[in-house]
């Protein structure tokens, strides 16, 4: 304990987080936190804890505590840490709902003067944030976003845990890409090349012929040497398949999931999106059944849009909707809009063609709205081992690499279908942030790999 320890609350006052705070209203309780900021005024001093679950004022007059209390409450710097004891007091105008009238402090460590915190209430650079993420992740702004990214995890976990699914978990390292090589991180394997996985789709269609419904969680790489806002090296991703489904029951489960995780949101972190200036209304319009469009329907949309002088450049049938494509779109609907049946040229290998026309792959791309594009992509899979086998021959990948897989379709094929959901890209939609790099605790971008 530091040499500046103040009075210690009593030991009998039950220790609880700023969340709770609720439960104790009227009571003593101590927090175990630190000063996030602290204004003076004459005899008053208010204090700002934080504590990871929220902050709350604390109020402290110079006659009504210990002189060594205030002594201590006033020498207090920036993310000092203590723990504080008081009696909670409901206060309407208060955020939260709570104050907290300061009875006693211990001093665990006082941030010197000498050295003091880096990141002031002043405004910073971007750069400067970065190189300083790890304490950048201590402001509001900054720990609302991390507790919903956390909410929105639970949420995505357990809606596939509540309706029949298993968790597999596929590997990180493996020997083979989804979608080629390109935008994969090659590592030595023991003499050998193996890459970081860019999907776990091709393992859990596996798992999916075992047991039925399955879900993957964990991280993700993609070395795309990309500097927009929307793309990072490293995420995380939500991966289901199921066996015995087709494109409509994919589709029919992506906005069911999808309103599922926004509604959890909103209803347990309100407080939260409002530290973060989030227009909660238009979440709270987020329901399933949401707008569908065919890429045809869509593209003439585009093409019209062009017409009218709303966008610059015609759409040239045929490519993938870039980010000027997928805004716009998106900007035309209150709720995510699900485009599906691209043409199969453009589309992964294993996307199984639309038994009415060839030409389309039966293939869906769920995008937010607001401008924050694909949050879902997802098809049902190829299921003929024929096809599957000239398709990968088509797009030059190593058929040696693929022999397990191509076991998926020589032993009890059948349709089944599934979907990927980049955690990063569903938290800056959510949370309605201008860069993903506040998605995730440390971003990894094509130019940052430090903290």
């Amino acid at each position: 304990m530091s040499d500046s320890a103040a009075s210690l609350a009593p030991s009998s006052a039950p220790v609880t987080t700023i969340t709770e705070l609720g439960k104790h209203d009227g009571q003593i309780v101590t927090l175990h936190a630190w000063l996030y900021n602290l204004r003076e005024s004459g005899k008053l001093l208010f204090p700002i804890f934080r504590d990871g679950t929220g902050t709350v004022q604390g109020v402290a007059h110079k006659a009504g505590v210990a002189p060594e209390v205030f002594e201590a409450l006033k020498g207090l710097t920036q993310e000092s840490s203590v723990a504080v004891t008081g009696k909670v007091r409901a206060d309407k105008r208060a955020p939260g709902g709570y104050e907290l009238d300061v009875q006693g402090i211990e001093v665990v460590q006082r941030v010197p003067e000498s050295n003091p915190y880096p990141i002031t209430p002043k405004e910073h650079g971007v750069e400067f944030l970065m190189e300083h993420r790890h304490l950048w992740v201590r402001s509001q702004r900054q720990a609302a976003i991390l507790r919903i990214r956390a909410e929105i995890m639970r949420a995505a976990a357990e809606y596939f845990d509540t309706n029949g699914f298993v968790r597999t978990d596929p590997p990180i390292l493996t020997p083979a890409a989804c979608e080629g090589t390109s935008t994969l991180f090659p590592v030595d394997y023991f003499g050998d090349e193996a890459y970081l996985t860019q999907s776990g789709q091709l393992y859990i269609e596996s798992t999916a012929l075992a047991l039925g419904k399955v879900y993957s969680f964990g991280p993700t790489f993609r070395a795309e040497k990309s500097k927009t806002r929307r793309h990072l090296t490293e995420f995380w991703m939500i991966e289901p398949e199921v066996a015995w489904c087709d494109l409509d029951g994919l589709m029919e489960l992506a906005e069911n999931f999808i309103a599922h995780i926004v509604q959890s949101v909103v209803a347990k972190h309100r407080l939260d999106l409002e530290t973060i200036g989030r227009d909660i209304t238009k979440l709270e319009a987020i329901h399933a059944p949401f707008p569908r469009l065919s890429y045809d329907e869509a593209v003439a949309m585009l093409n019209q849009a062009h017409k009218d002088g709303h966008l610059e450049q015609p759409f040239e049938y045929g490519n993938d909707f870039g980010s000027p494509d997928e805004t716009w779109l998106s900007n035309q609907f209150d709720r995510p809009v699900m485009v599906h049946r691209y043409p199969a040229a453009v589309k992964a290998f294993y996307m199984q063609p639309d038994p009415v026309n060839p030409k389309y792959a039966l293939c869906v791309d769920v995008l937010a709205p607001e401008g924050y594009g694909e949050v879902i992509g997802g098809s049902q899979r190829v299921d003929s081992y024929e096809l599957l086998k000239s398709r990968i021959e088509d797009h030059k990948l190593p058929l040696e690499a693929f022999q397990w897989y191509l076991d998926l379709r020589r032993y009890g094929s059948v349709p089944h279908a599934g979907f990927g959901m980049g955690i990063e890209r569903a938290v800056a939609w959510i949370c309605g942030l201008d860069h993903v790099r506040e998605t995730i605790p440390f971003a990894r971008t094509l130019n940052r790999i430090f903290p």
